[in-house]
């Protein structure tokens, strides 16, 4: 075995991988909400860097139900 299968990285508090860059992150930004026909959504994070170019997308507060 190796140190890094013994030892595996913890990483703290929240984190996400960005979804521009593809590295983890530990202050996420949701830019997108991705629907799911079967079970629940996914949400779609960024770094701080790239929220701003990517910009806000659907959240699952935005989309609207039907009454």
């Amino acid at each position: 075995m190796t140190a890094e299968e013994l030892f595996p990285v913890v990483f703290a508090g929240f984190v996400a991988l960005c979804v521009e860059c593809k590295i983890i992150t530990r202050a996420p930004i949701p830019v997108r909400w991705i629907q799911s026909t079967s079970g629940p959504g996914v949400t779609l994070y960024a770094c701080p860097a790239h929220a701003v170019a990517l910009g806000a997308g659907p959240t699952p507060e935005d989309e609207l139900r039907a009454p």
